[in-house]
């Protein structure tokens, strides 16, 4: 029984005694073998159907093994196809040349059939593994695109038409759909690693079995770095798990910025509440082809647990810095890039303890457009906007006073003028 997944084979010798021999040899492994007596009929099979190995004779008629490589190895379709070699030439300067062309391994003859086994056994189980993690890497980068701009599409949405009443089981179902895919990938990658376990040990084996494989294969395991790869192939693997594990803890972040308040309030670490938003806002603060990153300072005090409705909270921390983030957005027009490199856009997160108020203190503050006297008094009414038709319903910072004031008897006031920036300050208290 074959040890690969549907594996193809091309087989090319002018000699019809050595094609009869290794074609039986390998079809007993259940490979499947397609067979070329010269490098022209070779390179118009690979054109039509891609093998996963090639074993070349070099001295055939028309084009040789060795140019039949070369323009192998120069086709970015066919570059990647593992090439071992079969010829009578042992002179080194033969091997060196095939090696330099892109063979991957040479064998010499009259060869012997278990030797040419193991040694196809052995490249096709690494470009299998080769494989592998590219489909696992490739996967797992696509998974991510699209749960990123799923994530993305629903929290623009979210600040753009200000719908925070759902907020909470929208990002809570993102966070579970994310989990789904990183869990399929986590549990390849450990698949993986196993198969790469087996395929070093098969190579340690043979390298313990065969201690003096000979020269060309010591000049070729130099060449290669050998022992790095061994050493490097578990670490790529290593920093794809450290991916999936940073996604788990975003998902985790966000399950925690979206989580049901109860009917009565609890105790809440205000700082972990913030931390989750700005995450959830992460997209939105990194640099894009317009400008560089805004800068988040943050300067949070000794805070005790506050009583509150996190997720409630979670909303007000949400609708004011996606403000400020458009304010930002709305200066930059007109600025360059280098500009706003040597002035760049910041928002400035400080929480205080007020104790012979019994009161916490945070402001938020950005050093954005600011807006004017007649602005700042209406900013907290319903309806009212500033924004573009379809950009905001005039809801949030409502929203988000009746939140501090009326859910939990606090406070909140904004500071801002033209040119300015804008800084909103919110007042709890301590205990209900």
């Amino acid at each position: 029984m074959s040890d690969f997944p549907t594996t193809s084979i091309l087989l090319v010798d002018d000699n019809p005694t050595n094609l009869s021999v290794l074609r039986q040899a390998l079809k007993e492994l259940g490979l499947n073998v397609r067979i070329a007596t010269n490098g022209e009929e070779a390179l118009e099979q690979v054109q039509r159907k891609q093998p996963d190995l090639i074993l070349l004779d070099v001295q055939m008629p028309g084009i040789d093994g060795f140019e039949t490589c070369r323009q192998l190895k120069s086709n970015v379709l066919t570059q990647d196809i593992p090439v071992i070699f079969m010829t009578a030439q042992t002179d080194t300067a033969s091997k060196v040349k095939g090696l330099s062309v892109g063979a991957v391994d040479y064998v010499t003859k009259p060869f012997e059939q278990e030797e040419v086994l193991a040694r196809v056994k052995v490249h096709l189980q690494l470009r299998h593994l080769n494989y592998a993690l590219h489909q696992t890497n490739e996967t797992l980068e696509q998974r991510v695109k699209e749960r990123t701009a799923a994530l993305e599409k629903v929290q623009v949405q979210l600040v753009q038409q200000e719908k925070m009443s759902t907020l909470g089981q929208l990002v809570a179902g993102v966070a579970h759909e994310i989990n789904n895919p990183i869990g399929y990938i986590a549990g390849n990658l450990h698949q993986t690693a196993l198969v790469l376990n087996d395929i070093l040990e098969h190579l340690r084996l043979y390298q313990t079995t065969f201690p003096n494989p000979g020269e060309m294969i010591e000049e070729h395991a130099r060449n290669i770095d050998l022992e790095y790869l061994l050493s490097d192939l578990p670490k790529m693997i290593a920093s794809m798990k450290a991916g999936c594990d940073r996604i788990k803890n975003i998902s985790t972040s966000l399950r925690s910025f979206s989580r049901a308040d109860k009917e009565s309030k609890v105790l809440c670490d205000i700082h972990e509440g913030i931390d989750s938003t700005l995450l959830i806002l992460k997209y939105r603060l990194q640099a894009n082809d317009q400008r560089p990153d805004i800068e988040v300072i943050k300067e949070y005090g000794d805070l005790p647990l506050v009583e509150c409705f996190p997720g409630q909270l979670n909303q007000v921390f949400m609708n004011i810095l996606a403000n400020a983030i458009d304010a930002l957005e709305e200066g930059n027009a007109g600025r360059s890039f280098e500009d706003i490199l040597v002035y760049p856009n910041k928002i400035k997160i400080i929480t205080q303890l007020c104790p012979e108020q019994q009161k916490v203190v945070i402001k938020i503050a950005d050093n954005g457009i600011g807006m004017s006297e007649s602005v700042r008094q209406h900013i907290f009414e319903q309806l009212f906007t500033t924004k573009p038709v379809g950009k905001g319903t005039g809801l949030g910072l409502a929203i988000a006073q009746q939140i501090v004031v009326e859910k939990h008897g606090g406070a909140i006031d904004v500071k801002s003028a033209p040119g300015q920036g804008t800084e909103f300050i919110i007042y709890l208290s301590l205990s209900s």
